[in-house]
């Protein structure tokens, strides 16, 4: 009898629902642009209506004709199909495996004819069989491509950076089109002392090419630099969508160009992230481009050399961006509203009274995000200690980042689905103690912020101090005794986090009780005056 296993990262197992995320954002750091020569990725999950959980799928072996169901499509109507299982499948916390390799994703769409309805994988079922089954970066990739190639792939354009312990790659897929398996694909290794970004737009344009493909493996390679599908340019005349020589194809331009949104939503942000880490005189020498002006500069750079070396908490940070201190600033404006905030309710298009149609920003930290993760990849240490998945449900700039490190048999309780519905708020839930509490700052923003900041820098400080001792001890234990001390530790962590936050909610609404505010913001208030003339002005009364 044949033994079948669900597949963990099906999105009703990953999420505590069934809506899948469209709109997210990668970082991703070389080990050489790093502070301590980690390899460094991240993770927004943003999409509205859906309640996150943290997945875990315990690693194990597997006997010949054992298959593992996967969900195609979303939502409770999804049809289940079974593939084979591998031999032997890696421990996965959320998207980091035992081996250190992490997969995150961000999506583009581009020509969304060549989505494919009767693939067997989406992009997050491709994830997770893939850090299920691979050891390093290049071994995902080669996964990713065999699987798709094997069941097929139904869902849109996708980026995906695809990390180890030793290099980080960015890899930007999307199928055939209906009735055709597979995928045309492109991978480039982020060089170790560079920094890149990714928020759902195609990014990778020309890139180095083979003379053949690996008959082995079945698709292309440059050594070191560059891999991608055989027929990523033959399948693009074939389609109409380039007539050019080989060496002047570029993949963004034909499998996903970029319009005004792709600019203004996507590659904003990661304009932002690189003008935190490079020269703003020459980043803002691209605000143009990101205005729709694309006579100077079409494009930004794929990657970039950061001035100086990147932390995980310089990142942490870069991940609860809102364009402060640019010329693209959220809380600047007559926008912001009475409190400055950053937050802007949807839509992202819109129209004024008279017909003009009009945005608003989209920035990497938003309100939509079901959760967020910074993963950390450390190559000097065993891979149980060294992988760390700065973990947290909601918003980026709402929360603390939470270690959960890659070696642990178990949740902690409040990161677990059975613990995060969507349909009713639980104390025991970390989803909804975040969202309780940043459902208090957003509507007045600048006056709750630095409670919540001094909470967040109060608990990241703990974490980061407590690491020089956990990875020392965590050295010196056995394999089981490992597991078990990294497990404990994470689960106290959340715990400090839980107990910190129902502090925090409790001294917001004692603290700002009945709207007890200092002064709108200056920008407001100007914006008042200018649109109600002598209204609200003071008189003097002259008896």
């Amino acid at each position: 009898m044949r033994r079948i296993i669900a597949l963990a990262a099906s999105a009703a197992i990953l999420f505590a629902g069934s809506i899948h995320s469209d709109a997210c954002t990668n970082l991703i750091v070389g080990k050489n642009a790093s502070t301590d020569g980690s390899v460094i990725c991240t993770y927004n999950c943003d999409g509205f209506g859906f309640a996150a959980a943290l997945s875990y799928s315990a690693p194990g072996r597997h006997e010949a004709g054992e298959m593992v169901a996967v969900r195609q499509g979303w939502g409770p109507d999804a049809k289940i199909n079974y593939i084979p299982q591998a031999p032997y499948t890696y421990g996965v916390v959320g998207l980091m495996n035992e081996k250190q390799v992490s997969i995150v994703e961000t999506t583009w769409d581009g020509r969304k004819e060549l989505r494919n309805p009767d693939g067997w994988l989406d992009y997050f079922a491709l994830m997770q069989l893939t850090l299920q089954r691979a050891a390093s970066a290049r071994e995902a990739i080669a996964v990713m491509h065999q699987l798709v190639q094997e069941f097929g792939y139904n869902a849109t354009g996708e980026s995906f950076a695809v990390c180890d312990k030793e290099e980080a790659w960015i890899m930007e897929l999307i199928g055939k089109g209906p009735g055709r398996k597979g995928a045309v694909w492109v991978a480039r290794r982020l060089p170790d002392d560079c920094i890149t970004a990714y928020a759902n737009s195609s990014r990778i344009q020309t890139f180095p090419q083979a003379k053949k493909a690996d008959k082995k493996l079945g698709f292309c390679i440059v050594p070191g630099d560059t891999m991608y599908s055989s027929d990523v340019i033959s399948f693009a005349r074939e389609m109409g969508y380039y007539n050019g020589p080989d060496k002047d194809f570029s993949f963004r331009e034909a499998y996903g160009p970029l319009d005004w949104g792709a600019i203004r939503y996507c590659e904003a942000r990661v304009w932002s992230f690189f003008r935190h880490h490079y020269s703003t005189e020459i980043m803002d020498s691209y605000l143009p481009f990101l205005d729709g002006d694309l006579s100077v500069n079409d494009h930004l750079p794929l990657w970039i050399k950061p001035d100086a070396p990147v932390s995980y908490r310089d990142i942490q940070a870069d991940m609860r961006d809102h364009y402060e201190g640019t010329a693209l600033d959220m809380t600047a404006d007559v926008s912001a509203g009475p409190w400055a905030s950053p937050y802007r309710n949807r839509p992202v298009n819109f129209e004024a009274s008279d017909g003009t149609k009009m945005f608003r920003e989209r920035p990497i930290g938003c309100q939509q995000s079901g959760m967020t993760m910074v993963c950390r990849m450390r190559s000097w240490l065993p891979d149980a200690v060294g992988g760390i998945l700065y973990f947290n449900l909601d918003d980026a700039s709402m929360v603390a980042y939470v270690p959960v490190y890659c070696g642990i048999n178990r949740l902690p309780d409040p990161f677990r689905r059975e613990n995060n519905n969507i349909r009713e708020f639980s104390f025991d839930s970390a989803f909804w103690m975040c969202n309780w509490v940043a459902n208090m700052v957003y509507p007045r923003y600048s006056v709750m912020i630095g409670d919540l900041r001094e909470a967040q820098k109060e608990l990241e400080d703990y974490y980061e101090a407590e690491q020089p001792a956990v990875d020392a001890k965590a050295q010196e234990l056995t394999a089981g005794e490992r597991t078990d001390f990294l497990t404990a530790k994470s689960i106290s962590y959340t715990d400090k986090m839980m107990k910190r936050w129902d502090t925090l909610a409790r001294l917001l609404i004692v603290k700002h009780n009945d709207q007890m505010s200092p002064a709108y913001s200056p920008a407001f208030i100007d914006a008042v005056k200018d649109q109600t003339g002598p209204r609200y002005v003071r008189k003097e009364i002259h008896r």
